[in-house]
C-alpha cells in the first residue's frame, strides 16, 4: 500500500511535466501626464481568465514572469481612475508596453472597491484564506471558518490540526495569542469572521517566525484599510438555528498625509447548545465487561464578545514610520447543563442513576498594546522594531450538584472558582539587506517574558455549609522566558529561487505550586534550546511547472496549564489533570510539491514527531472514575499526499479542491502498557464560486473528513459538511446583502472511540451548527486620488516602509 501511494505520487508531481520556453512581460501604468502610477492592480488575462496578478512599483511597472508564450490582455484598475482593459499582446513577438489610465472626479463618493479576491491563494510556502469570497462564511466564528479550512481540522476539544498534523501555533496579525487549550477554543469560538480579511496557514514557515508548533503556523490577519480618505463599513448579520445568533461589526479608517488611523469593533451574542453522548465500558483482566456506564449529557448558554482594535501610523519622515495598537477583547459565557449517568450491569441491567444539574461562567478579558517602527536605513536596508504587552484576565466558575437515584440516594454538590492571569512582554527586532540582483538577507531577535497566575478554589457542600476541599484545590505560579535569534537568506538565479534559515531558541521556566493543609509546597524549573534550520528551494521547470523543496525544525512547548498538577472537574466520573513532568516535542517536516501552471499542486510530504504529545488515559476501576491528562508517548510518523486543483470551466463558474492523505504510525506508551496505532485518513475539502444573472454571487462548499487519529488511544469517526449561499450588491453597490445555509444536513458532528486500560469510550457531540444566516454590509466614506509627487532619493524607501 505503501509503495503505491509512492508510486502514485512521483506520478502525480512529475508526469505532467513539459517543456515549453517561458516568456517575461513588463507593462509600465502612467496617468495622463505621464508619470508612473504606483500600486495599480493588473491582472494578465488569457480569454478574459486571470491567469496572475501584480502590483505596480514605484516606477509604475508591473512585471509577469515564466508565462507561457501566447497572446493575452491586461486589466488595470486603480483608486481615483477609470478601469481599462487593453488589446491583446503576443508574447512571442514583444516584452513591454506602456498604458495611460484617465482620472475620474477628484473626489469619489462611496467609493467602493470591488476587484474580488480569490477564495483560496498560494504565496511564497503560504495558503492563504480570503474570508469575505466566501458567502458561507457569512455570520460565523473563526473557529467556524478554520473548521472548513483547506487541511485544517478541528476536534472535539477544539484542538487544531494542520495537514494531519497536530500541534497548530495561532498567530493574530503575526503575533503569537500565547493561549493553548480551553482558552484558544473559546477565544476563536467567539471571535466573529467579520474581524478577518484573511487566514494564513504555514506548514514550514521560515525562521523570522517562532519556531513553536509542530504543524506550523495559523495566522489570523484582522483588517485594516489602507484607502486614502475617510471610509469604513459596517456589516449586521442574523442567525438561526435550534438558539438565535447575531454578529455585528465596524470598520472605519482615516487615511491623509502622514497620518493613518483605524478603529475596529464587533459584537458577537451567541446562545448555544452542545449535546454529548458517552458509553464507557469496563472490564475485567479476562477482557470481559463488568459495569456500562450510560452518560447523555445536553449543555445550554450564551455567549457574548466584544472586540476592539485601533491603531494609528504616523510618517515621520520619508523613510520613518512609527506606529501603536491599542485592542481589547471580553466574552462573557454563561451556560448549564443537565447530564445523567447510569450504572448498567454487564446484561445491561439498570443498577443505579446519578443525575447531576451544573451551571458555569466563563469570563475572559484581554488587553494588548503594541508599539513599532519601521525605518528604511538606504536603498539596500530597512530596520523593524516592535514591542508588545498582553494581559489576560480569565474566570472560570463551576456548580455541580449530583443527586443518586436509588435507596438510600443522596444530594451532593461541588464548587470551583478558577481565576487566571497570564501576562506577557516581548519585543523585536528585524533586519533586511538586500544586496546583489535578487537577494536578500533578513536577520533579527526576539525575546519574551511569560507569567501567570493561576488559583483553583474548590468546595464540597456537606448540607449544611461549603467545606474547602484542600485535595484538588491549588495555586499555581509560572513565568518563562524565551529568547531568540535567527537569520535567513533569500536569493534567486535564473529559473532557481531559494531561502534557507537559521533560529536558535534558548527557553527556561520556573514553577511554584503552592502548598496547603493537605498539599506540600513543590517548585520545579527547566531550561533547554535547540537550533531550529529551515528553508526551501524553487525550480521553475518552464512556464508550466514549478518543482519545490520545503524543510524544517520545529518546537511544540507544552501548555502553561498542562504544566500545572492541579485537577479539575469535567463531571463526577470524568476529572483532567495537569501533568509537570511533560517536556517539549520535536517534529522534523519535509515536503516536495509540484505546481502545473496556476492550477494544479500537488504534495508529497513527510514528519516525525518525537516525544510526541498525546492525552493519556488513567483509569479507576474501583471507584469508576476515569483521569486524563496530557504527556510524552513516544513518536509519530505521518506520511501525507495533497492536491490542489483550482480551475474556471466557465467565465461564470470557478472551482477548488483539495484533497489531503495522511498515513500515520503512533508509537508509545501510557504507564505499564505499550501502544501502537495507524490510520490511513483523508480530507476534502471543496468550494465551488458561481456568478449569474449578472449581480448575483452563489457558492456551494463543503468538507469531508475520514477517520482519524491524533491520540495514541483515541480514533475519530468520519465528519463532514455541505454548506450553500447567495449574495448581491444593494444600493448602488454601497451594500451587499447574504443569505447562507451552513451544514445544510447536519453532519457536522464529532464522533469517536478511546481504549482506556480495562476500559473502552464510545462518544458523539454535536453542535448548533445548522443554520440559516442573513447579513448586510454597507460602505460608507470618501476615497481621494492623489496626484503623483516626486519623492526624492528615498522614493524606493518610502514604498518599503509602508505603513506598520
Amino acid at each position: 500500500m505503501l509503495k503505491f501511494t509512492l508510486l502514485t505520487a512521483l506520478y502525480l508531481c512529475f508526469g505532467t511535466l513539459h517543456a515549453q520556453q517561458p516568456a517575461s512581460f513588463t507593462l509600465t501604468v502612467t496617468n495622463e501626464k505621464a508619470a508612473p502610477l504606483t500600486e495599480a492592480t493588473v491582472e494578465l488575462l488569457s480569454n478574459n481568465k486571470l491567469v496572475k496578478a501584480a502590483i505596480t512599483d514605484a516606477k509604475g511597472n508591473a512585471v509577469f514572469e515564466n508565462i507561457a508564450t501566447g497572446s493575452y490582455s491586461f486589466s488595470i484598475t486603480l483608486v481615483g481612475y477609470k478601469k481599462q482593459t487593453t488589446a491583446l499582446y503576443n508574447f512571442s513577438e514583444t516584452n513591454k508596453a506602456m498604458i495611460s489610465l484617465q482620472a475620474t472626479d477628484k473626489t469619489l463618493e462611496a467609493v467602493t472597491v470591488s476587484s474580488k479576491k480569490p477564495l483560496i491563494q498560494h504565496k511564497e510556502g503560504k495558503t492563504i484564506i480570503n474570508v469575505e469570497a466566501a458567502v458561507t462564511n457569512t455570520g460565523t466564528t473563526v473557529l467556524e471558518v478554520l473548521e472548513k479550512s483547506p487541511g485544517v481540522m478541528v476536534d472535539k476539544n477544539g484542538g487544531l490540526s494542520l495537514q494531519g498534523k497536530a500541534g497548530v501555533l495561532v498567530m493574530i496579525d503575526d503575533k503569537p495569542t500565547y493561549l493553548n487549550g480551553a482558552d484558544l477554543n473559546n477565544l476563536l469560538s467567539s471571535m466573529s469572521s467579520s474581524q478577518v480579511d484573511e487566514i494564513e496557514l504555514m506548514p514550514n514557515p521560515p525562521a523570522k517566525y517562532d519556531a513553536s508548533g509542530n504543524a506550523g503556523i495559523i495566522n489570523i490577519k484582522t483588517k485594516k484599510n489602507k484607502v486614502k480618505g475617510f471610509n469604513g463599513s459596517v456589516t449586521v448579520a442574523g442567525t438561526q438555528g435550534v438558539y438565535p445568533k447575531n454578529n455585528n461589526s465596524l470598520i472605519i479608517n482615516y487615511r491623509s498625509g502622514k497620518f493613518n488611523m483605524f478603529f475596529n469593533y464587533s459584537l458577537n451574542n451567541t446562545k448555544y447548545f452542545t449535546s454529548i453522548y458517552a458509553l464507557r465500558k469496563y472490564y475485567n483482566d479476562n477482557n470481559d465487561i463488568i459495569a456500562i456506564l450510560d452518560q447523555p449529557t445536553y449543555f445550554t448558554g450564551r455567549v457574548t464578545n466584544h472586540t476592539i482594535k485601533a491603531g494609528i501610523d504616523y510618517n515621520m519622515s520619508p523613510k520613518t514610520t512609527i506606529g501603536i495598537v491599542l485592542g481589547g477583547t471580553r466574552v462573557n459565557r454563561k451556560g448549564k447543563g443537565d447530564a445523567t449517568a447510569t450504572w448498567l450491569s454487564a446484561a445491561g441491567a439498570t443498577d443505579s442513576s446519578i443525575i447531576t444539574n451544573s451551571t458555569s461562567g466563563n469570563r475572559y478579558k484581554s488587553e494588548t498594546l503594541n508599539g513599532n517602527l519601521r525605518h528604511s536605513i538606504n536603498k539596500q536596508q530597512d530596520l523593524a522594531l516592535d514591542i508588545d504587552w498582553l494581559n489576560y484576565n480569565i474566570r472560570s466558575e463551576q456548580l455541580f450538584n449530583n443527586r443518586l437515584q436509588a435507596n438510600g440516594g443522596y444530594t451532593e454538590a461541588a464548587r470551583g472558582n478558577i481565576p487566571t492571569g497570564i501576562t506577557i512582554l516581548s519585543a523585536k527586532a528585524d533586519h533586511a539587506l538586500r544586496f546583489g540582483k535578487n537577494s536578500t538577507l533578513q536577520s533579527g531577535f526576539k525575546s519574551s517574558h511569560i507569567s501567570t497566575n493561576n488559583i483553583a478554589s474548590y468546595q464540597n457542600f456537606d448540607g449544611i455549609n461549603w467545606q474547602e476541599d484542600y485535595g484538588r484545590s491549588n495555586h499555581f505560579l509560572y513565568k518563562e522566558n524565551i529568547n531568540a535569534l535567527y537569520s535567513s537568506l533569500q536569493t534567486k538565479y535564473k529559473r532557481i529561487s531559494m531561502q534557507a534559515g537559521l533560529r536558535y531558541e534558548a527557553t527556561s521556566y520556573q514553577a511554584h505550586q503552592l502548598g496547603n493543609v493537605q498539599q506540600k509546597d513543590s517548585a520545579f524549573s527547566r531550561k533547554y534550546s535547540g537550533l531550529f534550520p529551515s528553508g526551501y528551494i524553487t525550480y521553475q521547470v518552464d512556464s508550466s511547472n514549478v518543482l519545490t523543496f520545503t524543510g524544517g525544525r520545529r518546537i511544540d512547548r507544552p501548555p502553561f496549564q498542562t504544566l500545572n498538577p492541579f485537577t479539575s472537574i469535567i463531571n463526577k466520573y470524568t476529572y483532567q489533570s495537569g501533568n509537570p513532568f511533560i517536556v517539549p516535542q520535536y517534529s522534523t517536516n519535509m515536503e516536495i510539491s509540484h505546481q502545473y501552471k496556476e492550477w494544479l499542486t500537488t504534495t508529497i510530504s513527510y514528519s516525525i514527531v518525537k516525544n510526541y504529545f498525546s492525552q493519556i488515559f488513567l483509569n479507576d476501576t474501583i471507584a469508576g472514575l476515569l483521569y486524563y491528562s496530557q504527556g510524552n508517548v513516544g513518536r509519530t510518523h505521518n506520511l501525507g499526499l495533497s492536491s490542489i486543483v483550482m480551475l474556471s470551466p466557465t467565465k461564470w463558474w470557478s472551482f477548488t479542491f483539495q484533497a489531503t492523505y495522511n498515513h500515520k504510525e503512533l508509537k508509545g506508551f501510557n504507564g505499564d502498557a505499550n501502544f501502537k496505532s495507524n490510520i490511513n485518513q483523508l480530507n476534502i475539502n471543496m468550494s465551488n464560486q458561481f456568478t449569474f444573472a449578472k449581480i448575483y454571487s452563489g457558492e456551494l462548499s463543503g468538507f469531508f473528513t475520514s477517520r482519524a487519529r491524533n491520540d495514541l488511544q483515541e480514533v475519530l469517526y468520519p465528519t463532514g459538511q455541505l454548506s450553500m449561499g447567495i449574495s448581491r450588491p444593494v444600493l448602488k453597490k454601497k451594500g451587499t446583502l447574504k443569505l447562507s445555509f451552513r451544514d445544510v444536513f447536519f453532519t457536522n458532528a464529532m464522533e469517536g472511540f478511546t481504549n482506556f486500560t480495562k476500559a473502552t469510550e464510545y462518544f458523539i457531540l454535536r453542535r448548533d451548527s445548522r443554520v440559516i444566516n442573513i447579513a448586510f454590509t454597507y460602505r460608507f466614506g470618501k476615497a481621494y486620488k492623489t496626484a503623483k509627487r516626486s519623492s526624492g532619493s528615498a522614493g524606493d524607501e518610502m514604498e518599503r516602509v509602508g505603513n506598520g
